[in-house]
């Protein structure tokens, strides 16, 4: 967890405000003890995640595509070829919404803007350093046209169903 105090309140404040947002379908299925917390967020994402993207084509047709997310520093963050039609969707039309999975009775929702991040700027030589500990490789490795990406988020929330014996 490498996520500063600050980081964690705004992270907490997103969420707070999500909720205070959300419908009563979504408050009735996360009903309050069922919503994670910032600290139990960032506690839970580590390492990779398979993060489903949804992305719009020219035409406003939705498109989805899996990716590997990085939670860091309380924002998802992945990488794709510069070239591939996601990424093209993204820098044309960023807005995006990304879901987290992994189970029944988990989830994590997001909606924003990707924002590429330029190389040489703070941001992204940490995503970048993270990936290069993560993999154990660059990923420039795979392509001369690897972007990087952020989610700027406007919307997030997280729930569990907690289970007996479920981490």
């Amino acid at each position: 967890m490498d996520e500063t105090p600050t980081e964690l309140i705004a992270l907490q404040d997103l969420l707070d405000a999500s909720f205070a947002r959300a419908s009563d379908h979504l408050t009735g299925i996360m009903a309050v003890e069922r919503r994670l917390s910032a600290e139990r967020l960032v506690a839970d994402l580590t390492g990779i995640a398979v993060l489903n993207l949804a992305t719009v084509t020219a035409r406003g047709e939705p498109r989805i595509s899996a990716v590997d997310g990085h939670f860091l520093r309380g924002h998802w963050h992945f990488s794709t070829d510069g070239g591939s039609p996601k990424a093209r969707q993204l820098k044309a039309r960023p807005a995006i919404s990304v879901s987290y999975t992994p189970r029944d009775g988990y989830g994590v929702f997001c909606h924003g803007r990707a924002r590429v991040l330029d190389r040489g700027t703070p941001e992204f030589t940490a995503f970048y350093d993270h990936c290069v500990r993560v993999y154990g490789h660059s990923l420039d490795d795979l392509g001369s046209d690897i972007v990087y990406l952020r989610v700027e988020p406007d919307w997030m929330v997280g729930f569990a169903f907690e289970r007996e014996g479920a981490v």
